[in-house]
C-alpha cells in the first residue's frame, strides 16, 4: 500500500508533509468527505492520520467546520422551541444574546472553557443591554439562564459532531458573584402586613383600586391584565383565573394560565367584592361619557376609553401609587409574596396556600414566596413560652 502521506515542495524549496483522508460522507448529500492536513514533518503528518483514523473508527472524530456560534445558536433554537410557547421562545432567544453579542462571529470549534469562563465575567460585569442601566452587570439569575441555554445547546452540538466536547460544561458562577445575590435577594423583601394596610389605605379612592386589590390578594400581574368581567360572578362573588396578557417582544399575547393549576377558581374576599363592584359602575360611567369612541374589550383593567391594560402599564400605575401613598416601594409580583406569605402565617393550610396561588407544587410555593418574619417567628416564641415556662 502506497504511504498516504505525500512530500510537497512549495515555491522557495520549503518542504511540508501532505496527506487526504476520507472522514465520511455529508449527511444532506451524501457525498463522500475528505479531509487535507499539512505539516511541516512527516512525523506530525503520521501522528495527525493516526489520530484521525482512530477517533473515526471510534465514532468520536469531528471534522473541521465552518459554522460560527451564532449559526449554531439558530440552528439549535429553531429545533429546540417547536413545542414551546412563543414566551418561551423568546426567553430562550434572549437568554443567549450575551453568547451571540461576545461569541456569535466566532468559529463554533474554536470556542474554549476559557473564553466561556470570560464571556460569564463580562456579563456579570457589563453585559447588560436592556431592562437597566446597559453597560452594567447582569444579575446572577440572568448569568445562570444563559449558561444553561449555551450548555444545552452545546450539548446537541457534540452529539452531531460538530464539536468534541462542551466547552461550556464545567463552567461555573465566581461564588463571591453568588453570595452577592443571595444577599441582594434578603434584601428584596415582601411588604409587612402593616405595610399593606398602608398602602391600601392610601388609594382606596383611586380609580385604579380594585386592579390593585387583585393584585395584593396574589394575583400575577398578567392574570389581572387578562381578567374579564365574564370571568367575575359578582352574584356568587368568585373570579375564575382563565386568561393571561402578557408581553412578548413589544406585543401583547393573549392565552391561557401556564399551567392547569393556575387556572383556577377564587372566592372573593368583601373588600376586593366591593371595589370591583364601584369599579364596574364606574366603568358603565366613563362608557356612557365616552359614546362611540369606547372600546368594549370586555376586560376589568381598561382605561377611560376601554382600551385594555398592559403588564407594563400596571407595574407603572403601581409605582406611582407607591410613591403617592409614600411607602417603600417594591416590585408589583412582591405582593404577590406577601399576600402567600400573610397566608401561610395565618394558619392557612399549605395545601391551600398553594391551591389559591396556583402552583403545581407545594413545596415550591413555601420556598419561594413564602417569607416569614421576626413578627412571624413571635408566634413560635409565645409557644416557646408555654412549654419552657
Amino acid at each position: 500500500m502506497s504511504d498516504p502521506i505525500k512530500k510537497i515542495e512549495l515555491a522557495g524549496g520549503k518542504v511540508r508533509y501532505r496527506f487526504v483522508v476520507d472522514v465520511g460522507r455529508d449527511p444532506k448529500t451524501g457525498k463522500r468527505r475528505q479531509l487535507t492536513k499539512t505539516y511541516d514533518t512527516k512525523k506530525e503528518a503520521r501522528n495527525e492520520l493516526a489520530r484521525i483514523r482512530h477517533q473515526f473508527a471510534e465514532g468520536t472524530f469531528v471534522a473541521p467546520a465552518k459554522v460560527t456560534v451564532s449559526g449554531w445558536l439558530d440552528t439549535w433554537l429553531k429545533s429546540a422551541t417547536i413545542d414551546v410557547e412563543k414566551a418561551t421562545a423568546s426567553n430562550y432567544a434572549d437568554a443567549l444574546r450575551p453568547v451571540r453579542e461576545r461569541l456569535g462571529t466566532w468559529k463554533l470549534q474554536d470556542v474554549s472553557e476559557e473564553d466561556v469562563d470570560d464571556l460569564v465575567q463580562w456579563m456579570l460585569t457589563s453585559g447588560r443591554r436592556r431592562g437597566g442601566k446597559p453597560g452594567s452587570g447582569l444579575s446572577v439569575r440572568s448569568v445562570q439562564l444563559t449558561l444553561g441555554r449555551l450548555r444545552t445547546a452545546l450539548n446537541v452540538a457534540v452529539r452531531r459532531k460538530l464539536v468534541v466536547r462542551n466547552v461550556a460544561q464545567y463552567t461555573q458562577i465566581p461564588r463571591e458573584a453568588r453570595k452577592k445575590a443571595v444577599a441582594a435577594a434578603a434584601e428584596r423583601t415582601p411588604w409587612t402586613t402593616e405595610e399593606v394596610k398602608s398602602f391600601v389605605g392610601a388609594v382606596r379612592e383611586h380609580r385604579l383600586f380594585a386592579p390593585v386589590l387583585l393584585s395584593l390578594i396574589g394575583m400575577r400581574p398578567a392574570e389581572v391584565c387578562g381578567l374579564r368581567w365574564s370571568d367575575i360572578d359578582l352574584e356568587a362573588k368568585t373570579l375564575t383565573v382563565a386568561l393571561t396578557r402578557t408581553l412578548v417582544d413589544g406585543e401583547v399575547e393573549e392565552k391561557g394560565p401556564k399551567s392547569e393549576k393556575s387556572k383556577r377558581k377564587l372566592p372573593l374576599p368583601k373588600p376586593v367584592h366591593a371595589a370591583l363592584t364601584t369599579f364596574k359602575e364606574r366603568q358603565g360611567e366613563e362608557r356612557r361619557a365616552a359614546g362611540e369612541a369606547y372600546i368594549r374589550s370586555g376586560y376589568v383593567l381598561v382605561d377611560e376609553l376601554g382600551r385594555p391594560w398592559k403588564t407594563d402599564q400596571l407595574r407603572r400605575a403601581i409605582y406611582k401609587l407607591m410613591a403617592l401613598a409614600e411607602v417603600r416601594k417594591v416590585r408589583p409580583y412582591d405582593a404577590r409574596h406577601a399576600c402567600l406569605t400573610y397566608l401561610a402565617t395565618s394558619g392557612v393550610a399549605d395545601v391551600i396556600v398553594s391551591a389559591w396561588a396556583g402552583h403545581a407544587d407545594l413545596s415550591f410555593t413555601k420556598r419561594v414566596y413564602v417569607h416569614p418574619d421576626a413578627e412571624h417567628l413571635r408566634a413560635a416564641a409565645d409557644q416557646l413560652d408555654l412549654l419552657l415556662g
